[in-house]
């Protein structure tokens, strides 16, 4: 059953709205946590599968994001019954103030309530490699710079709720 489409778009329109506020300075990126649900599945193109909001919010929005400069700036959306399309850039500061920049894409599903159940982040990692070498970027000050896991889960299944 899908939700109303004004309901999810309410929570999209929250969810960018946010996300951009983080990502130019304002809030943490573990301020995301109360738009999914507690058993949120969360696949990150790094990371690989994490399972349930308080791993997400350590392991995702906590050791991989937390005091990271790049930004992500939202370009559109698209939504089908509660499925949702985000189309987003990742911009990586360059040491030279040139700005590199990649496409990446966001697929959630809508649970209700506000929240999300599924996040499925997509990047191509061969080029933020890439331009992490051109860019000369360096971690900010105190950036803990966790690293992901080395062979990370890229189970990347939708939950059933039936």
């Amino acid at each position: 059953m899908s939700h109303a489409r004004d309901e999810v778009e309410a929570a999209v329109t929250r969810l960018i709205g946010l996300r951009d506020r983080i990502s130019d300075g304002v809030g943490r990126w573990a301020d995301l946590a109360p738009l999914f649900t507690d058993d949120v599945v969360y696949v990150d193109p790094a990371w690989g599968r994490v399972e349930g909001i308080g791993a997400v919010k350590a392991e995702v929005m906590g050791e991989a994001m937390e005091g990271l400069d790049w930004r992500f700036p939202t370009d559109h959306y698209m939504i089908d019954g509660d499925t949702v399309l985000i189309k987003w850039r990742q911009v990586i500061p360059g040491a030279d103030g040139t700005d590199y920049e990649q496409s990446g894409f966001s697929h959630l599903i809508y649970a209700g309530d506000g929240k999300f159940r599924y996040n499925e982040d997509q990047l191509n990692m061969a080029h933020v490699i890439e331009d992490l070498g051109a860019s000369g970027w360096r971690p900010p000050a105190g950036m803990k710079m966790a690293m992901p896991p080395t062979s990370p889960n890229r189970d990347f299944s939708i939950p059933d709720r039936s």
